[in-house]
């Protein structure tokens, strides 16, 4: 079914549910969450390991990456479960809204939402002008804003708390070379994430994050490729050079990441909130 709500056109696809064991011995029945950006990379993984744990899944991305967003709904159906397509700028609040009433019209109650969605821009501080600087807040950390006070809303209307999941990244504990304003973002989504998390409590929803570092993704590739203009490195250099910054000795791969959203979306985590969780192979202190 396709339809139109406050100008965001959405599809939706579903499949029947099954039950499966989610993280640890948690056990995951009937519930739904929203993943932001989820077209590709890290919201992709994020996004399929969340329907493997038992999951029923709103894909989010611009409707430009329409054909890449049908493939992950495609993804999660083979999975057994619901899926609905969301194409919204998480950046615009109306736009927001709108998704999130799409995913409760075509999923029911909304349990978990999964703030991933951001776009980055290599340059020097003393470059940036500030068309990148408005950009750059209005989708890392409006964005994240936007889907955090839209979510928690409706967590609050349904009475039954809820988990928020933002996030950030590597940078928002250890700035690096080139990337000033998106670091910046990134910490005010940690700050963030601790406020909300205090302000929320009352209502049983927790707001946690989870910090990647150096991950092999398209975004990465288009970073690799800004920096070599930059530094004239042979495109790739600069991500292989990475790899002696982490203790772990190797860059991560998008699943890593699911793996620690897949605990903060669990019954393992409800114990945890306002924090904000490295998964960088130890990048932060090597």
């Amino acid at each position: 079914m396709v339809f139109f709500r406050s100008k965001l056109r959405l599809a939706i696809a579903s499949s029947t549910p099954y039950f499966q064991r989610g993280f640890s011995t948690s056990r995951i029945v009937s519930k739904s969450a929203i993943v932001t950006g989820a077209g590709q990379g890290i919201g992709k993984a994020i996004a399929l390991r969340l329907a493997r744990d038992g999951f029923d899944i709103c894909v989010n991305d611009l409707e430009a990456n329409s054909t890449k967003v049908n493939s992950v709904v495609a993804e999660v159906q083979s999975l057994g479960r619901k899926a609905v397509a969301a194409y919204a700028d998480i950046s615009k609040l109306p736009q927001v809204e709108a998704m999130v009433n799409a995913s409760v019209d075509g999923l029911g109650p909304l349990d978990v939402i999964v703030a991933n969605a951001g776009i980055t821009k290599v340059q020097w501080g003393m470059d940036v002008q500030e068309s990148d600087l408005q950009r750059l807040f209005e989708v890392n950390f409006y964005g994240v804003l936007y889907s955090d006070q839209v979510a928690a809303k409706q967590f609050i209307r349904q009475g039954s708390g809820g988990k928020i999941i933002n996030a950030a990244s590597l940078v928002a504990f250890r700035p690096l070379l080139m990337i000033p304003i998106y670091s910046a973002t990134k910490a005010a989504v940690r700050s963030l994430t601790q406020s909300l998390a205090m302000e929320l409590a009352k209502h049983k929803i927790t707001v946690n994050a989870y910090a990647p570092g150096v991950v092999d993704t398209p975004m990465w590739e288009q970073g690799d490729e800004e920096m070599s203009a930059i530094n004239g490195l042979p495109k790739g250099q600069n991500f292989k050079d990475t790899v002696s910054l982490i203790t772990l000795g190797r860059t991560s791969v998008p699943e890593d990441v699911a793996k620690m959203v897949s605990f903060l979306a669990s019954a393992d985590s409800d114990y945890v909130t306002g924090q904000t969780m490295l998964v960088d192979g130890g990048m932060a202190f090597s």
